[in-house]
């Protein structure tokens, strides 16, 4: 199994599908270079006037509500409805679940058009089915990946999508009742702002060219968390550690990810 996830590393690489991202402000430039990093290519389109010529010509959407305006909303809407009447595949990522009732209507809405993959910390997961008390602090996770399991079942569920929770072990579960814990990674990613951000770019990118969209999503975060693994080792702090995360997911080889992937089924 090791070895055939190496493959789909390879297939975005020579694929290089072309994700559509309408993303927040404070990660554009870091999602696009991880995309870039592994061999992706990403397009950031927000205006409404082209984000559904945009949807159609991709691969696949991203749509990420962490920086949400009205317009901004409005434009997400329209791409997640056109790449629902088009099958295409998206990705939502529900950053700051919780915190505003405008925050939650917008994810109300764009749930209806049933994302492919949604993939949240535990307390977006949480929040988004009021499943719990939870509170969101902010777009940081105030409880455990372990938390929100049931959470992400209702979602698998009600939508028909692939979750991913993210956390210490990112948990993936799906409509096969299947669940994968991928431990991979390290404590320091948390200091730096908007990996989970990059977390939803990569899965979305293997998601394109992937038709089983679980192993798509366990791909994708084992591949992040064992780049952010390898990267600590030469890094002074979460500067340096960013900066190497983008590197490493460049120069990631077969021997780098099959001696450190840590997947298993629960």
């Amino acid at each position: 199994m090791e070895k055939t996830r190496w493959k789909h590393i390879q297939t975005v690489r020579e694929q290089s599908p072309l994700v559509h991202n309408i993303t927040n402000y404070v990660v554009m430039n870091n999602t696009a270079n991880a995309l870039l990093a592994i061999g992706a290519s990403p397009v950031m389109a927000h205006a409404k006037a082209e984000v559904k010529d945009m949807t159609t010509i991709a691969d696949v959407l991203l749509i990420n509500i962490g920086t949400l305006d009205e317009y901004w909303s409005d434009a997400m809407l329209i791409a997640a409805e056109t790449a629902h009447v088009l099958d295409k595949p998206w990705v939502l990522d529900p950053v700051g679940a919780g915190a505003t009732p405008y925050r939650n209507q917008i994810l109300q809405k764009l749930l209806e058009y049933s994302p492919t993959v949604i993939r949240g910390n535990a307390s977006e997961i949480l929040a988004i089915v009021k499943s719990n008390a939870s509170a969101t602090k902010g777009v940081d996770s105030t409880a455990s990946s372990m938390d929100a399991v049931q959470a992400a079942r209702h979602l698998v569920n009600q939508y028909g999508s692939v979750v991913c929770i993210s956390g210490e072990t990112d948990i993936i579960v799906d409509q096969k009742n299947q669940t994968f814990l991928v431990k991979n990674g390290h404590p320091m990613m948390t200091k730096v702002t908007g990996l989970g951000c990059t977390a939803s770019a990569l899965t979305a990118a293997f998601v394109a060219v992937m038709e089983d969209k679980t192993e798509a999503t366990v791909t994708a975060m084992a591949l992040l968390g064992i780049a952010g693994e390898r990267s600590e080792k030469e890094s002074h702090g979460p500067g340096s550690l960013q900066m190497n995360i983008i590197d490493k997911l460049y120069v990631m080889t077969e021997m780098e990810f099959v001696e450190q992937l840590n997947v298993s089924r629960a």
